[in-house]
């Protein structure tokens, strides 16, 4: 495997020295899409945010700053960006504000009807099945909750296709397949939003 596959696959799982050299990059490189996607939250004001692959802790951050009465718990199955993101959010982690920590969104380990709002940026091409993981979104969203998807890619485009080609485990789904996987496992009221210049898109369901 060249090095630059080598270092595109670390989006999946960051590990390592490249590992680390990706997750420094992910705060800033996404920025303006994660903030365009939650600009479309709007007249909420949870309490309590689940934030899911957080990478390097940066939209945890941002959340915080939306919302300043809520506690965010933010999770990533990769041990490099817990560190990260911890790194990020010390301050809030402190005023008790924040917590960081290892999860696996395929067997989230929180109570039902926890949540107010669960967030995933750029992290569903690399979940294991969108309708068991959706499914465990649902579980610890407290009824009424919602779920807010950014993604850069829209399922279509050639360049996220073409990175989709060579990240092992890396599935790009259209708005379409999302939603069809929300519906199946019994989300509803659920909206779409679709940039006008980029192929950046925003999904919203709600418990």
């Amino acid at each position: 495997m060249g090095l630059f596959k080598k270092f595109v696959n670390q989006t999946r799982k960051p590990e390592g020295v490249l590992g680390k050299m990706m997750v420094n990059g992910l705060n800033g490189g996404h920025a303006k899409m994660a903030d365009w996607g939650m600009s479309y939250l709007q007249n909420i004001e949870p309490k309590e945010i689940l934030e899911i692959g957080c990478g390097g802790g940066r939209n945890a951050n941002e959340l915080l700053k939306k919302y300043s009465e809520s506690v965010v718990t933010a999770i990533d199955y990769s041990h490099v960006s817990v560190e990260k993101a911890i790194k990020y959010n010390t301050n809030e982690i402190k005023n008790g504000r924040c917590i960081v920590e290892q999860g696996d969104v395929s067997n989230l380990k929180y109570h039902s009807n926890k949540y107010d709002l669960a967030t995933a940026f750029e992290t569903i091409y690399f979940w294991p099945g969108l309708e068991k993981c959706f499914s465990q979104v649902k579980n610890v969203l407290k009824p009424g909750g919602l779920f807010l998807i950014v993604n850069e890619s829209d399922g279509t485009d050639e360049a996220s296709l073409k990175f989709e080609s060579i990240i092992t485990g890396m599935k790009c789904y259209t708005i379409d397949e999302i939603e069809q996987a929300l519906k199946n496992v019994g989300f509803s009221d659920i909206k779409s939003y679709h940039h006008e210049d980029k192929p950046w898109i925003t999904i919203i369901a709600k418990k």
